[in-house]
């Protein structure tokens, strides 16, 4: 009689993968660019630039995700981010200065800072790697860290082919 196949990945109650893209906030993700609400690309006028900001729709980014940016050399004083974050503010879901992939940082950062890691605790962990949408490298090395105190042991990868980082001595 042939001996039965266990699925030992599959039987292995403690095994958790943790796939951080299932923790993608939804919405839509906007740059916005000042370098065309400058003169001559380069110089911030106070008058003129408070001028457009007043007279800018900010309903457009309803719900979105926006990363104020500026495409050229030029130095922006901080209080030029701070008018339109102050103007965004009643439409947006976040704000963040740079490109889309520090908005992606930030937006995960702040996710993994409030995961409650309680149900991890000594359990062995798989930390998915193959993702769709865009999760920063960073996240992972936040995560990392959020979960090697409570977790047994940390691989990453997908259940039939991971790569061991951790396992609690």
């Amino acid at each position: 009689m042939a001996e039965e196949i266990i699925n030992r990945v599959a039987s292995n109650k403690n095994l958790i993968s943790f796939d951080l893209e299932e923790y993608y906030p939804e919405g839509n993700r906007v740059v916005f660019d000042i370098k065309d609400w400058l003169f001559e690309g380069f110089i911030l006028r106070e008058k003129d630039f408070r001028e457009l900001v007043s007279a800018h729709d900010w309903s457009q980014y309803k719900d979105s995700y926006v990363a104020l940016t500026c495409s050229t050399d030029a130095i922006i004083p901080g209080w030029a981010y701070l008018l339109l974050t102050s103007s965004l503010i009643p439409f947006v879901k976040k704000v963040a200065v740079g490109s889309l992939e520090n908005l992606e940082t930030i937006l995960y950062s702040s996710i993994i800072d409030r995961l409650d890691i309680s149900e991890y605790q000594d359990k062995l962990l798989i930390i998915k790697g193959c993702t769709t949408k865009p999760v920063p490298e960073s996240a992972y090395i936040e995560l990392i860290q959020k979960l090697q105190p409570v977790a047994k042991s940390i691989m990453y990868g997908e259940a039939c082919s991971s790569v061991p980082l951790y396992k609690r001595k």
